[in-house]
């Protein structure tokens, strides 16, 4: 009997569905809907409201339009009959979180706090609650709990309690109206099944959810007494593991989709934790390195070790039976789009134009002319902050070398240098602490489309560099997961080794090029701790200087 799932991979612009062959692990059809309001991070939709620097919204009905729009749209391109789908599993980008109402609905649905921006999704980069992250740690590390650690020494603004205590803090009457906080991707599935439940991955990672518990009532009422009680009154619920059935399709989104009633809803995810499998890696020693507008870098290890700077360690929080790593880089993809957006010259489109190819395209070409070092610049990769090792969105982006006759190309290779250059931090601080990293497997469109970045990382890492079978490896990993909550598989290891795609060939470390990247690391590595280590916080003055200038 054929059996297919969907995988919806929410993203931080658009959604995308993907249609698999349970049995084969054929990818049958897939389509993109773009949200309508983007990212927010200016001014509220329909209103006057201005947001300050360092916020970022979403609207929760665009993601309801995504499963509108693009399920259908897989269904018609495919002509498989919905009778024969068996299950949905979503991922979404995170910490992406919500207030809503106890039956779920979104305060920013409702017409009393429609501008007030505390009542809208605070997507994954939102980054101005890191004067609740500071205290969080502050009070965390006075009172030895036992997250500290398992966060790498620091909570992130990004996380679900960061941006929690800020909407206390800063709108006290969206707090109260908010009977339920919760992440999109669990709240989506509330919409889907009708019923709320929290998965496990994002409660691990984000949420400071450890060994069974999260911290205790004393630790929120040191934060603030106001937030005594939010894990009781607003986060606390039906906890499901991955894999595993967080319900079954509800009769009204199974209208919005054009499929049966009652099939398998998968428990949430995270975009980067259900992409391992994905590409067939459910053992230790792997990085897997999705790279968007950020990237997300997800481990195994066989057991805990702490590890400076990491974003969480969780058992089963990956796969079932081992330690699942989290680590990561607030902007890359970002970073180049800034650049492109900002600083190249019009001459450089023109140029592009002429040869029939897009701005990023021929920027790599002309970049790849260099050589290592040609340009003498040297980069930081912190446009959206720091992530990992330092965890700090108060640090600020570097371009050390410029002259009069530098040009685009040569700071768009440098860019596309910085980012390699931290994930290679990344990887040292886990091979410091004995967390073993073999090889690298890079998913997501932006390693798929640049060559001369798969090259790069490969060159600066030291490390063979292996691609993605698939170019939408979360909504892969998203039906795999589908694929074991409606019971065509047992184990998401299992479904991984049919459904899961990774490429052969590997793009090998060019020695002569890695030997030039070593000095330049180098430096990298002394700027690195100078900026981000309290040698000089300059970036953090000046951050002072602007928001007293109007930037707030």
């Amino acid at each position: 009997m054929p059996s297919y799932t969907i995988g919806v991979d929410f993203g931080t612009e658009s959604g995308r569905a993907l249609l698999v062959d349970c049995h084969s692990g054929k990818e049958i059809a897939s389509a993109v809907h773009h949200y309508a309001h983007g990212v927010i991070d200016t001014v509220l939709p329909d209103s006057s409201v201005s947001l300050p620097f360092d916020w970022a919204l979403q609207d929760p009905e665009d993601y309801i339009a995504v499963l509108q729009n693009a399920v259908p749209e897989v269904l018609r391109q495919s002509n498989v009959s919905p009778q024969d789908v068996v299950g949905i599993g979503i991922d979404f980008t995170s910490c992406t979180m919500l207030p809503v109402t106890k039956t779920g609905l979104p305060l920013c649905l409702l017409p009393k706090f429609r501008d007030h921006p505390h009542a809208w999704v605070k997507l994954w980069k939102h980054h101005a609650a890191q004067a609740q992250a500071d205290r969080i740690n502050a009070v965390g590390a006075a009172r030895n709990e036992l997250w500290v650690q398992r966060y790498g020494g620091r909570y992130s603004s990004e996380w679900f309690f960061s941006k929690a205590l800020q909407i206390l803090e800063e709108d006290p009457d969206v707090y109260a109206a908010s009977e339920r906080l919760i992440e999109a991707a669990d709240w989506l599935v509330w919409q889907l099944t009708g019923a709320e439940t929290r998965n496990i991955c994002t409660a691990g990672y984000k949420a400071m959810y450890h060994d069974g518990n999260f911290p205790s009532e004393d630790f929120f009422a040191t934060l603030n007494p106001a937030f005594r009680d939010v894990i009781v009154t607003r986060v606390q619920g039906p906890l499901v593991e991955l894999g595993a059935k967080a319900g079954a399709l509800s009769q009204q989104a199974a209208a919005w989709m054009g499929l049966p009633e009652g099939i398998a809803i998968a428990s949430a995810n995270v975009d980067a934790h259900v992409t391992p499998p994905a590409v067939k890696i459910t053992e230790p020693g792997h990085m897997v390195m999705i790279m968007g507008t950020s990237t997300c870098d997800i481990l195994l290890g066989p057991q805990l070790r702490e590890v400076d700077g990491m974003c969480g360690a969780v058992l089963n929080g990956v796969v079932p039976g081992v330690w699942g790593y989290e680590a990561g880089q607030n902007g890359v993809g970002d970073i180049f789009a800034w650049f492109v957006e900002n600083a190249v010259p019009q001459e450089y489109f023109q140029a592009a134009a002429a040869e029939g190819l897009d701005i990023h395209t021929y920027l790599e070409r002309e970049a790849a002319k260099l050589k290592p070092g040609e340009s003498g610049l040297l980069a930081l990769d912190w446009w959206l902050g720091n992530r990992s090792v330092l965890v700090d969105v108060d640090l600020t982006g570097m371009i050390l070398g410029l002259t009069k006759a530098t040009t685009a190309p040569e700071i768009y290779r440098a860019l596309l240098e910085a980012t390699a250059f931290g994930a290679r931090r990344i990887i040292e601080a886990f091979e410091e602490r004995g967390v073993e990293v073999k090889d690298i497997v890079a998913a997501g469109g932006l390693p798929e489309k640049n060559k001369l970045l798969r090259s790069i990382y490969a060159d600066v890492i030291g490390k063979d560099l292996y691609l993605s079978g698939s170019p939408q490896a979360p909504a892969l990993g998203s039906a795999i997961h589908a694929a074991v909550a409606s019971e065509v598989y047992s184990s998401v290891t299992d479904a991984a080794q049919v459904m899961g795609k990774l490429q052969d060939e590997a793009v090998r470390p060019n020695p002569q090029h890695s030997a030039i990247y070593d000095q330049l690391y180098s430096e990298y590595r002394m700027l690195h701790d100078y900026f981000g280590r309290g040698g000089n916080d300059v970036m953090k003055r000046l951050k002072k200087i602007r928001n007293a200038q109007g930037g707030l």
